[in-house]
C-alpha cells in the first residue's frame, strides 16, 4: 500500500459525520511487518530531514504539528523518532502542562499563541490549546481556575471556545502557516500494558504519576470530549490525523508520512541567487583557489 494512501485515510477534514468508535486503535491497515514499517519510517525520515532544510532555507512557510493523546499514547516516542533526522535549528518543540498564574490571567489561547513557529521551522505541540475543551471540559474544577467572569461561563462555552479555535487556526493557516493535528487514539487496554510496563521497569519509573492513572476514571468522558472536539475542529486547511496508537511503528509511519506528503505540496526550493551575486561568489571562489596552502 501506498504510506500516503493510508495516511490519507486516517485524515479528518470534515468531522460533522466523525464517530471516534469507528477507529480501531489496533488497526494496521495493510502493515504486519514492523520491521518493513520501521525501515519506511528510516525513509521518510530521511524525506523529511531534505525537506526541512529546504523549508529552512526558503523561509516562506512555517509549519505547526499538534499532537493530542491520552497518557502513554506515544506521543514523546512518536516526536522523538518521526523528528530525529531533522535540524534542531530548524525545529522547536513546546510541551503544555498545566498552566501557570501568568497563563491563567490571560485568554486561553495566549501561551500557545507565544511559542507559534516562525517561517522556515517546524513547530510541534505536545498537547495544547486544546486541552482547554478536553481537560477542562471533564475537569470543570480547571475552569474556576480561570477566574473568568461569571456572566461568561455558560452552556455555550465549549460551542464558544471551538468557534474561537477554528477562527484562531484559520488566522494561522492564511498567514503561511502549515497546520497538521494528529489525536493517537491508544485502547484502554494497551494503555493499561503501557502503565504496567512502567511500573515493572525501573528506568520507566518516572514516567509513571499517580495522577495518570487517575484519569482512566474518566475515560468514556474523554472519548466523548475528543469526538466533539474533531467532529468540530476537523477543516479542510486544519485537519486531524486520527492515528491508531496501540502499535507505536505503526503511529510513526503515519505521522511521518502526513506531514513528508503536506511538505512536498509546499514545492520547496532553495532561494535563488541573482546574477551579480553569483557573479561576485564565482570572484571570490578565484580568489580563495589562488591562496597559497598554509
Amino acid at each position: 500500500m501506498d504510506p500516503q494512501d493510508f495516511a490519507k485515510a486516517f485524515r479528518v477534514k470534515d468531522g460533522s459525520r466523525f464517530r471516534l468508535a469507528r477507529i480501531n486503535p489496533a488497526k494496521t491497515p495493510g502493515f504486519k511487518n514492523k520491521d518493513q514499517v520501521e525501515r519506511m519510517v528510516a525513509k521518510g525520515v530521511e524525506r523529511l530531514a531534505a525537506l526541512q532544510e529546504k523549508l529552512y532555507a526558503s523561509d516562506r512557510w512555517a509549519v505547526l504539528l499538534v499532537f493530542q493523546a491520552l497518557d502513554a499514547a506515544g506521543k514523546d516516542s512518536t516526536i522523538k523518532h518521526v523528528m530525529s533526522g531533522v535540524n534542531p535549528q530548524g525545529c522547536q518543540v513546546f510541551s503544555f502542562k498545566s498552566p501557570s498564574v501568568e497563563e491563567l490571567d490571560h485568554d486561553f489561547l495566549w501561551r500557545t499563541t507565544r511559542a507559534l513557529p516562525e517561517r522556515g521551522r517546524i513547530g510541534i505541540f505536545n498537547r495544547s490549546y486544546y486541552e482547554e475543551v478536553l481537560a477542562v471540559r471533564v475537569h470543570p474544577e480547571l475552569l474556576q481556575r480561570q477566574r473568568l467572569p461569571t456572566e461568561l461561563v455558560t452552556r455555550k462555552i465549549w460551542k464558544e471556545r471551538f468557534e474561537d479555535i477554528v477562527a484562531f487556526e484559520r488566522h494561522m493557516v492564511r498567514s503561511g502557516t502549515v497546520l497538521l493535528k494528529f489525536f493517537l487514539h491508544v485502547s484502554r487496554k494497551e494503555q493499561r500494558r503501557r502503565f504496567l510496563e512502567r511500573l515493572e521497569t525501573p528506568t520507566k519509573f518516572w514516567k509513571f504519576s499517580a495522577a495518570d492513572l487517575a484519569e482512566r476514571d474518566h475515560w468514556d468522558e474523554y472519548m466523548a470530549a475528543y469526538e466533539d472536539m474533531i467532529r468540530r475542529t476537523a477543516t479542510p486547511g486544519a485537519p486531524w490525523y486520527v492515528v491508531p496508537a496501540d502499535h507505536k511503528w505503526f503511529t510513526r509511519l503515519v505521522v511521518v508520512e502526513a506531514l513528508t506528503t503536506a511538505l512536498g505540496k509546499l514545492d520547496l526550493s532553495y532561494p535563488m541567487v541573482p546574477p551579480n551575486e553569483r557573479r561576485a561568489l564565482k570572484a571570490e571562489r578565484v580568489a580563495l583557489e589562488r591562496e597559497p596552502d598554509a
